[in-house]
């Protein structure tokens, strides 16, 4: 940084304030500021400036269901926004979750010498497991279908089941089954009382629920069973990749969607605009997630108070998947 500020023709204080975006310095001096770090080819040392202000500039995450759309999207989300900040994550996979081995892979990170941990993994499992447990960083919980007023980052799941399920009974249909998501898994729970409140609300039958696993294997044989239930002229599924396997085993089995059997999804996947037909499903910003994430741990590094956060809201994106009922039940 010396060298820069003798180039430049500046003060080591001026030099410090252009590469950390300080906007009280005059265009000018800016620009020779940065034209002696290009020449000199000038990069900031991490371990240095740790020592300077006592941090590491590392986030840790701990993750479980990664094969899953919405935490993958989100750790992208969380990656992103951190190196915006000028961190790096340290990340910890989980292959299993419950309360030794949530423990040791925050020991793991504490050990690394992480400011502060995210834990995305939104799994039952693991909200019980770092109950009562004390990190000795700040941590952040990512909790889908967590209630109005979480100190959490939260998408509102519950809502967006009710998107959906009120879209097929406003198109006519006299009620709508769901293909719901493994148990223990938040979002499933979430999505199945969003299903349940809305059919509820308009009096209208809430049948038994079809089980998968979020596979779209598991989605096929949901769909052979719906297939054999001439009753069914609509059906929310909890994911688009299980919305898939509905799909194909309807129309492997002579029906059409949506002209017999409207289908809904959840999580608006890239691929779900090019499903034949093009899937009716709903939107959440997963990314957001990973913003919020990452924005309120570095809130909290800071010594900020843990505030109530606003949850991730949900849009329903109409595709061609849904239509008023041909028949009646």
């Amino acid at each position: 940084m010396i060298d820069v500020a003798r180039l430049a023709g500046v003060s080591q204080q001026t030099v410090s304030r252009v590469v950390n975006g300080s906007p009280n310095v005059a265009p000018e001096v800016r620009d020779r500021v940065e034209t002696a770090i290009q020449q000199l080819r000038y990069r900031r040392n991490p371990a240095a400036r740790a020592l300077a202000n006592g941090r590491t500039m590392n986030i840790g995450i701990v993750s479980f269901g990664l094969a899953q759309y919405g935490p993958s999207v989100a750790l992208s989300g969380i990656a992103d926004e951190a190196r915006a900040a000028g961190y790096a994550t340290n990340l910890v996979t989980l292959g299993d979750v419950d309360r030794a081995t949530m423990k040791a892979a925050l020991e793991h990170l504490v050990e690394d010498s992480v400011d502060g941990i995210v834990v995305l993994a939104p799994v039952d499992a693991a909200l019980e497991a770092i109950s009562g447990l004390d990190a000795g960083v700040p941590l952040v919980v990512f909790e889908p279908g967590a209630s109005e007023g979480t100190l959490s980052v939260a998408t509102d799941e519950v809502a967006g089941a009710e998107l959906a399920t009120r879209h097929l009974l406003d198109l006519g249909h006299e009620t709508v089954w769901q293909v719901a998501g493994p148990s223990g898994w938040l979002g499933s729970e979430a999505r199945l009382r969003g299903w349940a409140r809305t059919l509820a609300s308009a009096g209208r039958v809430t049948n038994r629920v079809i089980s998968g696993d979020w596979s779209t294997r598991s989605g096929y044989a949901a769909g052979r069973e719906i297939a054999g239930n001439p009753t069914i002229t609509a059906v929310f599924v909890a994911n688009d990749q299980m919305a898939l396997g509905v799909v194909k085993a309807l129309a492997d089995a002579g029906l059409r969607v949506p002209e017999d059997v409207s289908v809904v999804g959840f999580d608006d996947v890239p691929e779900s605009q090019y499903y034949r037909p093009a899937l009716t499903t709903i939107h959440l910003d997963f990314e957001e997630v990973g913003r919020l994430a990452v924005d309120r741990i570095l809130h909290l590094m800071r010594g900020g108070e843990a505030d109530p956060l606003p949850r991730v809201s949900p849009t329903l994106v109409v595709r061609q998947s849904t239509a008023p009922p041909s028949r009646t039940p």
